[in-house]
């Protein structure tokens, strides 16, 4: 598995924490429902990694793709991750074919929840093999307006589950939200060619390991 992390994502960023103590609600943050507590799991512990995440909303896709946006011919498709690292009965993945993107729902994170990390399968190569998928983070400023920054690329061997390295929110530097808490969702984008399957879709909440 390769990812590589964009390195100026960072600072594309800290422009925007200037002025976010003053923010105006926006799409993200009205759909933001949850920002309390949040159910713990070691899903990474065979890799190593210790770390506690929380499950993205409908990002096991065992219900449908709930709260997802997709597109481009992105669809639940059957077919777990090979780990079955969320419950030994889920039967399905996301299926992103080449050109398709798929947006997670709003999530609450903060300075405690700095990666988010996933299973990934790249079902065909695409252009000479380099296809890839592309993650960005999208967010609010202060003014309610949502933009987008990539926070990851990822590229698997053929027809085999792994999980990606972890990825950094970067967003989650500019708490709009009570409890230094904003509002973000995650989009997944195949390209050159590529197509992959992705399933239980994690975020780390650093600050309560």
């Amino acid at each position: 598995m390769k990812l590589r992390i964009g390195s100026t994502a960072a600072i594309a960023l800290t422009a925007l924490t200037m002025s976010a103590a003053s923010a105006n609600a926006g799409v993200l943050v009205d759909a933001a429902e949850n920002c309390g507590e949040q159910s713990l799991s070691q899903p990474f512990t065979p890799w190593l990694d210790f770390a506690q995440y929380t499950p993205l909303g409908g990002g096991d896709f065992e219900s449908s793709a709930a709260g997802w946006t997709l597109s481009g011919g992105a669809a639940v498709a059957n077919g777990n991750e090979s780990f079955y690292v969320a419950a030994a009965g889920d039967a399905s993945s996301l299926s992103v074919p080449a050109g398709a993107v798929a947006t997670s729902p709003v999530i609450c994170v903060g300075l405690e929840h700095p990666t988010i990390r996933f299973f990934a399968k790249r079902t065909s190569g695409g252009l000479l093999g380099l296809g890839s998928l592309r993650v960005d983070v999208l967010f609010e400023n202060n003014l309610g307006v949502v933009s987008s920054l990539p926070i990851g690329t990822v590229g698997s061997t053929a027809g085999v589950w792994q999980p990606t390295l972890p990825m950094t929110v970067v967003a989650n530097l500019l708490p709009l939200l009570s409890g230094d808490k904003t509002a973000v969702a995650f989009r997944f984008t195949s390209q050159l060619g590529a197509a992959f399957s992705i399933d239980d879709v994690q975020v780390d909440p650093y600050g309560r390991r």
